[in-house]
């Protein structure tokens, strides 16, 4: 997924700056610099903004809908052309999420079987050793 322009432009404003020297022998800033912490601090601000839109566009969708329907005369078209942002905000927000998760905790996601956190890129499970991604024949693929 390409994330929006809005957390493109906050990510290269963070990262742009000169990285600050830090206690551990001048090595790059990490999350507990802050410059990590004002990324997350941005993220977290978005994620209330958000959280505010999407509540706001459900209502409105959701009081377009109720009168349509006691005046009996729905139009499909102009729900979608309404639910159109909130799809795109609640997008956004599911992303914005997503990045703070994997900020706060370093990891990317749970093993299916033992449910043992796995960083990003990880194939197998540290726990139980099984495969964190489904194999799919490539028959299956092609039907696809």
């Amino acid at each position: 997924m390409r994330l929006p322009d809005r957390l493109r432009r906050t990510t290269s404003q963070t990262t742009s700056q000169p990285a600050a020297p830090s206690s551990n022998g001048g090595s790059p800033p990490g999350l507990n610099s802050a410059y990590g912490e004002e990324f997350i601090v941005d993220l977290e601000r978005r994620r209330e903004q958000l959280v505010a839109r999407v509540a706001e566009l459900q209502w409105d969708l959701g009081g377009l809908v109720y009168e349509m329907t006691v005046r009996n005369s729905i139009d499909v078209e102009v729900i979608v052309k309404r639910a159109v942002p909130l799809q795109d905000a609640d997008a956004e927000l599911s992303e914005v999420e997503r990045i703070l998760r994997t900020e706060q905790t370093g990891t990317a996601g749970v093993c299916n079987s033992c449910g043992s956190p796995h960083s990003s890129g990880a194939t197998f499970c540290w726990q139980c050793g099984k495969p964190l991604l489904a194999q799919v024949s490539g028959d299956e693929i092609l039907k696809r």
